[in-house]
């Protein structure tokens, strides 16, 4: 028995400990191949690492991408002693990335494009010494993925994994050039801590498209485009992103990857069309929480819940509608926000998918037919806060009449609703994510254009009751679950 014969290697190697059972059950997860043998050495084990770690290293390269910044002034202080600006100055900085050959015949090479952004010039430094100037094919800021191009012969292409077939627990090897490189090709191991991430609010960047492979592989500056791989020396995810205590650069425990399949979408857009090409649903979207489902009084938990459909677009044209719940794309579960733009973005226009919608308690099926995304970023505000106080009401806001001076002064768009100008931080309102510069527009079924429209519909509110809430931010409609206090 296989799992015998490990737990007696172990106990010969440590003695009759908790160690043992620990990592008894995390060789449990080697490849099948040594399983089939009946026995499991220490050394198969070293083997297995180090195979991986073989196959894979000649495919992982160092980017080095130089860039030019500019400072505004000579003297720091020159602003403020009202002194005649001084020229600008220039300034040579080299960013420190890794990247991995996925074309050895064409010479490509993906990376994140955070590496590569803004660059005056892109080095790249293979396993065997060679530095080469790449040409940057494309990048897709949505996704951090970027495609390289390096003029060489004899270069060694990853294989490519298959990232759905990933298991948590699994055993991963992260490769690449943490903090200098003088550390180039720097392989960490680790497991496959969690699939599917996203919204990790602490990540730097503007994605839109997430879908992160979470590893507790040390990950480090400098190993963003570097490989994830699998013990088979598969390409499984990109290294892109650490989190961190706040107050340090270094690992954590907590690195993510961007998942293999995704990155093989996007890549080959960007090789054959130099853009991505996404397919657009037309709606904007919210997870299905526990305050909403209690408001929207459905037993649903997951989900994605629409808050806007826009005009003359695919959602609109199969009579999709606001506070619809899409549980399914075609067969597929759809467990939050995240995961259904995910599945949009990477079908193709014209595509045609099934939708399973929950709308007022009943399912139905929705028929659509996608359609080509022609904008990639939503605009952004930053919402201000007003100077002048106001008391909270019951549900922990304190909101004013959104008239034309008002939104002028807020920098806003909504034609209709009321602004919350002040969220009681104890509150549940805090609690859900309501900010001042949110704008109501309708409570329950109720259309709110006043404050007297506003306090009219809470009336019928119990306390305790979870009042649903379709709120305008940033030119974009969102749903929030509030319990009445």
């Amino acid at each position: 028995m296989v799992g015998g014969s490990i737990m007696g290697v172990v106990k010969s190697y440590y003695g009759d400990r908790t160690l043992i059972i620990a990592l008894g059950l995390a060789l449990l997860a080697m490849p099948i191949g040594l399983e089939a043998q009946g026995r499991v050495s220490i050394r198969d084990i070293n083997n297995a690492f180090i195979n991986a770690a073989a196959q894979a290293n000649p495919g992982v390269v160092t980017v080095i991408s130089d860039k030019t910044a500019r400072t505004n002034r000579d003297n720091p202080f020159s602003d403020f002693w009202l002194r005649d600006p001084a020229p600008r100055r220039e300034r040579q900085t080299t960013v420190l990335g890794s990247g991995v050959i996925v074309d050895a015949k064409n010479g490509y090479v993906i990376t994140n494009n955070h590496v590569v952004e803004d660059t005056d010039e892109i080095r790249v430094i293979l396993e065997d010494g060679r530095e080469l100037t790449a040409e940057l094919i494309g990048a897709d800021p949505p996704s951090d993925l970027a495609v390289l191009k390096i003029p060489a012969d004899n270069l060694h292409a990853l294989k490519l994994g298959d990232s759905d077939k990933l298991q948590v627990g699994e055993w991963v090897l992260a490769i690449g050039s943490p903090f200098s490189r003088n550390l180039e090709h720097t392989v960490t191991a680790g497991i496959v801590s969690a699939k599917g991430r996203s919204n990790v609010l602490f990540l730097p960047g503007n994605r839109r498209y997430e879908d992160f492979i979470q590893t507790d592989a040390a990950i480090n500056p400098g190993n963003s485009g570097g490989a994830l791989i699998n013990l088979a020396g598969e390409l499984v995810g990109i290294n892109t992103a650490i989190a961190t205590d706040g107050f340090s650069r270094s690992n954590a425990g907590v690195g993510f990857a961007i998942p293999i399949n995704m990155i093989t979408r996007v890549t080959n857009d960007l090789i054959a069309e130099g853009r991505v090409i996404r397919a657009f649903l037309g709606v904007t979207i919210v997870d299905l929480d526990a305050g909403i489902a209690k408001a929207m009084d459905i037993k649903e938990t997951k989900g994605a819940v629409i808050t806007t459909v826009i005009n003359d677009s695919p959602a609109d044209k199969a009579g999709l509608r606001d506070q619809d719940v899409i549980l399914k794309v075609d067969n597929k579960k759809i467990e939050g926000a995240s995961e259904l733009t995910n599945v949009i973005s990477t079908s193709r226009p014209g595509d045609k998918r099934k939708l399973t919608v929950l709308r007022r308690g009943k399912k139905r099926t929705v028929s659509v037919t996608l359609a080509e995304l022609q904008v990639e970023e939503f605009a952004q505000r930053d919402s201000r806060r007003r100077e002048d106080e106001s008391e909270y009401g019951d549900i922990g806001l304190a909101v004013t009449e959104l008239d034309a001076r008002t939104a002028r002064r807020y920098n806003l768009s909504a034609d209709g609703g009321v602004l919350i100008t002040e969220v009681d931080p104890s509150s549940d309102a805090a609690r859900e994510g309501l900010r001042p510069g949110d704008v109501i527009v309708r409570i329950g079924d109720a259309e709110i254009g006043t404050v007297r429209e506003y306090h009219r519909a809470l009336r019928p509110y119990d306390s305790g009751d979870t009042i649903l809430l379709r709120i305008a931010r940033n030119d974009v409609f969102l749903f929030f679950g509030v319990e009445k206090s």
